[in-house]
C-alpha cells in the first residue's frame, strides 16, 4: 500500500512538473478569462456564450491535459526502462498502473477545478451584454501574472520547478478570488446552484478521459494516444445521434448497442444545453451520471492492467 502512494503521489507531482501541463493550464484560464469581453454586444447572450465557451475549453483542454500526463509518466517511463527498475522492487504490475490512473486523474481534476473556479468568475464578470466587471476582469490576469511570476522567481532563487510552484500558487489564489468575487459582486443572472451542478459533471467526464489515456498509454506514444482518444471523444459526443437509431438490419441494430454501449457518452456530463434553457439539474441525474462514472472507470481499469500485464517493457532500451 505504501508503493501504491508513493507512485501515485510521484505520478502527481511528475505531471504538474511538466512545462506542457502548465502551458495548456494557463491557455485555458487566459480563454475563459477572455470570454466575457469577447462575448459583448450579443443581444442578451453574454452569459449563455460565456458558460458554453468556457465548459468546452475545460473539457477539451483536460482531454489534451490528460493525454500528455499519461504519454510523460507511462509511455516514457516504458521507453527509458524506469518502469523496469519499478518492477524489480515488490511493485505488481496492476499496482503499478493503478497508482498511475490515481495520480493522472488527481492532476487531471485539479486542471478542471481551476478552470471551473475560472468559470464562475468569468460569469460574475459578464454583467451584461453591454458592460462586464472591469475590476475582477483585471485582479484575475494579475492573479494569472503574479502566479506566473513567482514561479519564476522561486525557480531562478532555489532552484524549484516553475510548473509546479505556479499551479500551487493558482490552487490558493484562484479559488480565494472565487469566493470574494461571489461575495462581493452582485447577483448573477445564472442560476448558480444550477452551474455548479453542471460544473460537477466536468469532473466525470475528466476522470474518465484520465483512465482512456492510461490504457492507451500502455501501447501507443503520445500522439497515436492523442488521436485515439480524441476519435473516441467525437464518436462519444456523436453516439446518440449515430448509434441509437433504428436500423433495418439486425447485424446492424447488434452492432449501433454494442458501439453505444462501449463508447462514453460525453453527452451525459455536457449541460449547457440545460443552463441555456433554465431547466432544472436534479441531483438524482447527478448520481445517475456517477454511478456510469464509476463503471466506466472501472471497465477501463480492468482493460488497462490487462494490457499492462501483457505488454513487454523498455523493449526499446533492449
Amino acid at each position: 500500500m505504501i508503493n501504491f502512494f508513493q507512485i501515485a503521489r510521484n505520478t502527481f507531482r511528475e505531471s504538474i512538473r511538466e512545462p506542457i501541463f502548465f502551458i495548456l493550464l494557463l491557455t485555458a484560464l487566459v480563454l475563459i478569462g477572455l470570454f466575457p469581453s469577447a462575448s459583448l454586444f450579443v443581444f442578451s447572450e453574454q452569459l449563455k456564450l460565456v458558460v458554453d465557451s468556457a465548459m468546452a475549453t475545460s473539457m477539451v483542454f483536460g482531454l489534451f491535459a490528460a493525454v500528455l500526463c499519461a504519454s510523460h509518466t507511462i509511455s516514457r517511463e516504458m521507453r527509458n526502462g524506469t518502469v523496469l527498475l519499478l518492477m524489480s522492487k515488490p511493485v505488481r504490475r496492476w499496482s503499478f498502473i493503478m497508482a498511475k490512473i490515481c495520480g493522472i486523474m488527481t492532476a487531471s481534476l485539479l486542471f478542471v477545478f481551476l478552470c471551473n473556479c475560472a468559470t464562475i468568475i468569468s460569469v460574475y464578470v459578464a454583467k451584461d451584454q453591454f458592460r462586464f466587471d472591469m475590476t475582477a476582469f483585471f485582479i484575475y490576469f494579475a492573479i494569472l501574472i503574479a502566479c506566473s511570476i513567482l514561479g519564476m522567481v522561486l525557480n531562478y532563487l532555489k532552484g524549484l520547478p516553475f510548473p509546479s510552484v505556479s499551479f500551487t500558487a493558482l490552487l490558493v489564489t484562484l479559488p480565494l478570488m472565487m469566493i470574494g468575487t461571489i461575495i462581493l459582486s452582485e447577483h448573477s443572472e445564472m442560476d448558480m446552484l444550477n452551474l455548479s451542478k453542471a460544473l460537477i459533471l466536468l469532473f466525470f467526464s475528466v476522470s474518465i478521459m484520465s483512465t482512456l489515456t492510461v490504457v492507451f498509454s500502455t501501447r501507443l506514444d503520445m500522439v497515436p494516444n492523442l488521436v485515439m482518444c480524441s476519435i473516441l471523444f467525437f464518436l462519444g459526443m456523436m453516439s446518440s445521434y449515430l448509434f441509437s437509431g433504428e436500423s433495418s438490419s439486425p447485424i446492424t441494430a447488434v452492432f449501433s448497442y454494442i458501439c453505444y454501449a462501449l463508447l462514453p457518452n460525453w453527452q451525459y456530463f455536457w449541460m449547457a444545453d440545460a443552463l441555456a434553457s433554465n431547466q432544472f439539474i436534479p441531483v438524482l441525474y447527478i448520481l445517475y451520471v456517477g454511478v456510469y462514472t464509476v463503471g466506466y472507470i472501472a471497465l477501463c481499469s480492468v482493460w488497462a492492467i490487462t494490457l499492462f500485464m501483457n505488454c513487454e517493457l523498455a523493449k526499446e532500451t533492449r
